[in-house]
């Protein structure tokens, strides 16, 4: 979005990207949404459509568009996004060292998040929120955690609940610790995401929070996505990997993050 709230137009290949970063995040979108969103005619998100139809990422139906991959994901509880996995397994394990005993934390939706619940899955006596629902499941298999789960529209990529609904939950929460995933971050857009109904929940999280920790593999530096939550300043402490750069890493401890690399 520019400043006066349009929508920025983007060249045919970008649009294609954006459109299949939005269904990765949300699993369906409506012609007439992506259209509003992009800023070009429905024809033309129908040509988008037909050729991401044809590279076998989605499926066309009336009015829209799903993700190909959805139902075998959610029978099986897996996730879009399984790049860089190495990176993401080390960072989730750093940001479950810094999860203390009866503390009330809030974890994201995400691949690198969901690294860290796994890290978290011997741990007892946890007071958690999440908006993910394979998170949940796996922290309340553990009878002596208190597991917590905001309402909202259930998104099958993420196997999150997210939207408007989802962020008025958090109304009256206190939390000490946000671990938040993001897919893009830029010293220019701050923290960036697909769709808007990424915005309502991660936000209400954060102004619950006292402090958030970022967690983003080194790929998410430099990149950005369709709608910006906000500066990256909103951020505490950065949790990464080597591949960092250091004028990067300099940028952000200069703005006042802390950053950790795994």
């Amino acid at each position: 979005m520019n400043g006066n709230n349009e929508p920025r137009p983007l060249l045919a290949e970008s649009r294609r990207t954006k459109i299949l970063e939005w269904l990765q995040e949300e699993g369906n979108a409506r012609v007439s949404d992506l259209s509003s969103s992009f800023g070009v005619s429905e024809a033309t998100i129908r040509q988008d459509l037909g050729k991401l139809e044809n590279d076998g990422h989605v499926t066309r139906e009336h009015g829209g568009a799903f993700l190909r991959s959805v139902p075998k994901q959610v029978q099986s509880m897996s996730l879009q996004h399984a790049e860089n996995m190495n990176a993401k397994q080390k960072i989730g394990r750093l940001a479950a060292s810094l999860v203390e005993e009866s503390e009330t934390i809030i974890i994201d939706a995400g691949t690198t998040t969901t690294e860290m619940a796994k890290c978290l899955e011997d741990r007892a006596n946890l007071n958690a929120i999440t908006n993910a629902l394979n998170i949940a499941l796996m922290l309340g298999a553990n009878p002596t955690n208190t597991i917590h789960m905001p309402a909202g529209q259930f998104k099958a990529p993420t196997l999150s609940l997210s939207g408007e609904k989802s962020g008025e939950f958090f109304d009256g929460v206190f939390a000490e610790k946000l671990f938040l995933a993001t897919s893009g971050i830029s010293f220019q857009a701050g923290l960036t995401y697909p769709s808007m109904s990424d915005l309502y929940v991660k936000r209400a999280m954060h102004e619950v929070s006292n402090n958030t920790f970022l967690l983003a593999d080194s790929s998410k530096i430099g990149k950005t996505s369709l709608l910006s939550l906000g500066p990256i300043s909103m951020v505490g402490t950065l949790i990464t990997d080597k591949g960092i750069s250091g004028d990067a890493k300099k940028r952000f401890e200069d703005i006042g993050i802390d950053v950790l690399i795994a």
